[in-house]
């Protein structure tokens, strides 16, 4: 399967997104607290980047995990410094 590229904050913000849509943890009113994704070499997958130390997530690990192993088989982390493309907007 092809990966779709995002940027760190898109797929900080696409994990959180499906943890926080888990019966489970909508139920208990659970906020986990999901980190940047870090760039690795790419694993024997192809995904090149990775996740670690999620907030707040004991007891939730096998949701955190599910979640991060399905984002992580459909997008790879872009090489883009979301810094640099933020200051080109602005003629910087």
């Amino acid at each position: 399967m092809i990966r779709k590229t995002r940027n760190a904050s898109q797929l900080q913000e696409e994990v959180s997104r499906r943890i926080h849509r888990i019966h489970e943890i909508v139920e208990e009113g659970v906020k986990i607290r999901v980190p940047r994704p870090q760039k690795q070499e790419p694993d024997a997958s192809g995904c090149n980047w990775t996740m670690k130390h999620f907030g707040n997530a004991v007891g939730y690990e096998r949701f955190v995990g599910d979640v991060l192993t399905a984002v992580r088989a459909e997008y790879n982390l872009s090489d883009a410094d979301e810094g640099k493309d933020i200051r080109g907007l602005f003629g910087e």
